[in-house]
């Protein structure tokens, strides 16, 4: 199972570390990860697109209870962080009071470390969202 999980880290490295999404040539919404098909039309095409670094807080939730590889960060948020290419994906956000987040916030991703599964020798690196 850990090869697997380790193919899948390598496999999605453009979009993992990159921030790589893909743009509907037809409709111009931006998907994140790329797609290979759109909703509705599976003949679409997409052009790469390179997500900014920066977003907005849609919506976010603070786990108190986290899977056993984050429990030494309870409790933390999670949000769901729109880019200014309006593209949404979900993110830890770090470095700020738990109180003091809301939507609308104003978010820049960083690169950092996300987690270590010991019992296959990977440590995740990932983007990880912080106020401006």
């Amino acid at each position: 199972m850990a090869q697997t999980l380790t193919a899948r880290v390598w496999r999605e490295q453009p979009q993992r570390y990159r921030m790589i999404a893909g743009r509907d040539r037809k409709t111009g919404k931006v998907y994140f990860p790329p797609r290979r098909v759109a909703p509705g039309d599976l003949h679409a095409e997409f052009d790469e697109v390179q997500l900014s670094r920066v977003g907005t807080i849609a919506s976010y939730t603070i786990i108190r209870v986290p899977p056993s590889q984050f429990s030494d960060l309870a409790p933390y948020a999670l949000a769901i962080i729109e880019t200014e290419e309006g593209a949404r994906l979900m993110a830890q956000v770090t470095d700020v009071d738990l109180d003091a987040l809301e939507v609308g916030m104003k978010v820049k991703f960083e690169f950092r470390r996300l987690y270590e599964d010991n019992a296959a020798s990977v440590i995740y690196y990932g983007y990880k969202a912080v106020p401006v």
